[in-house]
């Protein structure tokens, strides 16, 4: 009698242990991992093409300015180009640097910059239709830069000191037509601490940017 039940009890548990064991193996397999192809896709144009090199032409508006002795200053507009170096580090962050050489003019003042920065920049993706498409053509950007500025005075102007630290922020918009080439269009505030010269002892000048440029990312 004994074996009997015994051998009922081990005929039902039999199926029950063995689905048990499939129900585990199954939920091994399905269990979630790490989705390492959305993380690395962060990169899927900055691991192909992470350098690029571009130029761009400058209109810059010198602001007017009144010194602390109410010296009124008329800023004037000078045309420019500059050339910058980047790397996209992932690919809404890049690092950028670059070099520009402008004419400041005001009333009774003018010299000459030479302008060398390091910009930090965000590029705005989209990013569920990035992460599909890996690519959009319409690209805002946002960021900010800080470098020296050279400074040599021209006609009657003699500088005080031939350099002064730069800082700047910057937007605009970025047409990329592929990973290779893109246009940019965008706005930069330029602020220069130390322009003092002898016509002018507390002068700091600062202007307002609009720019238009190329990259080709390799």
């Amino acid at each position: 009698m004994r074996k009997q039940l015994l051998f009922a009890l081990l005929c039902t548990l039999t199926p029950i242990l063995a689905n048990a064991s499939v129900i585990y193996r199954i939920e091994q397999i399905t269990m979630p991992e790490k989705n390492t192809e959305i993380i690395n896709n962060r990169r899927a144009l900055a691991s192909i093409r992470p350098y690029y090199i571009g130029a761009s032409y400058n209109y810059t508006m010198w602001q007017s300015y009144t010194t602390d002795t109410n010296i009124a200053l008329d800023g004037k507009s000078s045309s420019s180009f500059d050339i910058v170096a980047g790397l996209r580090i992932y690919d809404t962050f890049r690092l950028e640097a670059n070099y520009i050489n402008s004419n400041a003019k005001w009333d009774v003042i003018s010299f000459d910059t030479d302008i060398a920065m390091m910009n930090l920049i965000w590029d705005a993706r989209i990013d569920s239709l990035y992460r599909m498409f890996n690519t959009q053509m319409l690209v805002p950007y946002v960021g900010f830069g800080a470098g020296a500025a050279w400074i040599k005075g021209q006609n009657n102007t003699n500088m005080d000191k031939n350099m002064s630290p730069v800082l700047s922020a910057m937007a605009g918009i970025s047409v990329e037509f592929n990973n290779i080439f893109a246009l940019d269009f965008g706005y930069k505030y330029i602020y220069l601490f130390d322009g003092d010269n002898n016509i002018v002892s507390d002068f700091a000048p600062s202007a307002h940017q609009l720019r238009a440029g190329a990259r080709i990312h390799f």
